[in-house]
């Protein structure tokens, strides 16, 4: 009987665990100082930013114990960091020599915490720091880059208008099932134009890819979630736009590695829905800074990325001049004043000379 079972017991477990982890992280394109093996490896939901820290070469809190990525060329990180969350499917068809891993534990984070670090550590230089969701009408931007990005069209009026000039991707995508006269579906493709006028304005602005600060994209799309709460998941719509969406971010893919002259890493995470919802502040297209309210509740301040660095160097230095005042006042208490010290020796030549 046992026997008998095992097979269905089988197919029933894998099922399940499929249904766990049936979200994807996928790498597009990736340098060859960024290693990412192959593997099944499940990758925390929550720990996506850390993971996109640790292949820029900034350290985090607490340390990933995760496979999948290998220690690569610590000299040569890479020039940009791109990461796409997409919304309402849990895998796309991504191209076969893409790399993907399950995510457990699909919980909504944002990339904040790098991109305070890239605005610390290259306050001086140009970094692109961009972060939007086009059909939230978020963008977050900071950076000496903004000016660059200011005629990104963002909000949904910018977005409906974009679509309708000459040079939009409505003249050159098959659009299918997809209609222009329906407003779910221009949501969806005002996304794409998004994804297409930054690699628009990269290619403008070339100096921003080759300078030696790292540059950060993080967007969120959910206009595919939108297509399938209106026409359903089966619908021809729901497929077309899938089919679209996964050729739009390859090509995305590729056009961003080659305007950073293969230094970038290109990562996808599709998410069929968040175990908790997601609050976040909204932010102005032209912030530069950001405000820490008061601390009403007497809590520790949250420790940065150069802590650990900070620490190491006062500990070191503290440690190095007790030893050098513990030598140094243990050979004074031993040292005899006749032969150790020169005015002794000088002072009895003189005494013997007179």
């Amino acid at each position: 009987m046992a026997l008998r079972w095992t097979g269905p017991a089988f197919w029933v477990v894998a099922w399940l665990v499929a249904g766990i982890f049936a979200n994807e992280f996928n790498v597009l394109r990736s340098p060859e100082s960024v290693i990412f093996r192959q593997g099944s490896w499940p990758i925390p939901g929550e720990r996506i930013p850390d993971l996109a820290a640790l292949s820029m070469g900034f350290s985090v809190e607490e340390d990933l114990s995760w496979p999948g990525l290998a220690v690569g060329d610590l000299f040569r990180r890479p020039r940009a960091t791109v990461l796409v969350t997409v919304t309402g499917i849990n895998k796309l068809m991504l191209p076969e020599n893409s790399i993907s891993y399950p995510v457990e534990n699909a919980v909504p984070f944002n990339l904040d915490g790098v991109a305070n670090a890239i605005h610390t550590l290259f306050s001086e230089e140009t970094p692109v720091v961009l972060q939007l969701a086009p059909s939230e009408e978020r963008v977050y931007m900071v950076g000496k880059a903004n000016s660059v990005f200011e005629d990104l069209s963002v909000t949904l009026r910018q977005l409906r208008n974009r679509l309708f000039q000459d040079n939009s991707i409505l003249n050159s995508l098959p659009l299918n099932s997809l209609s222009r006269n329906n407003e779910v579906d221009l949501l969806f493709l005002s996304e794409l134009q998004v994804l297409h006028d930054i690699t628009s304005l990269l290619s403008r602005h070339k100096h921003l890819a080759k300078d030696h600060s790292p540059d950060l994209y993080s967007l969120e799309l959910s206009g595919l979630e939108e297509i399938g709460k209106r026409y359903g998941e089966d619908s021809q719509q729901f497929k077309d736009a899938s089919q679209i969406l996964a050729d739009s971010l390859q090509k995305f893919a590729d056009e961003i590695y080659n305007l950073y002259g293969g230094n970038a890493v290109v990562e996808v995470v599709t998410v069929k829905t968040y175990d908790t919802p997601f609050v976040r502040k909204s932010r102005s297209i032209l912030e530069t800074s950001q405000t820490t309210p008061g601390n009403q509740y007497n809590i520790g301040y949250p420790y940065n990325f150069n802590y650990a660095v900070v620490f190491n160097i006062i500990l070191w230095i503290m440690i190095g001049l007790i030893i050098a005042v513990i030598v140094i006042s243990y050979n004074l208490w031993n040292m005899d004043p006749g032969y150790d010290s020169i005015i002794y020796r000088m002072t009895n030549q003189k005494i013997r000379m007179d």
